[in-house]
């Protein structure tokens, strides 16, 4: 008996990487998220989250506040 292929399934292991634009007019490039953020029902506002999470602990550790975020797109990379 032949079987047919199985579809492959989506791997939500690894990262997507995305540019973050901030209101001073910076970016930072290829910001990693967990691709499994990106496969939620609202994946804009948890990629947000995530980033937004990252940025509060490297302003901590930088000891400069965190920048408010204009807008993210996702890296062509």
């Amino acid at each position: 008996m032949l079987r047919s292929k199985q579809k492959p399934k989506v791997q939500d292991t690894g990262h997507v990487l995305f540019d973050v634009y901030y209101e001073d007019g910076s970016r930072r490039s290829n910001r990693r998220v967990p691709r499994a953020a990106t496969l939620e029902m609202d994946a804009d506002a948890a990629i947000r989250q995530v980033i937004e999470e990252q940025d509060r602990d490297i302003a901590e550790k930088s000891g400069r506040p965190p920048l408010a975020i204009t807008k993210i797109l996702r890296s062509d990379v």
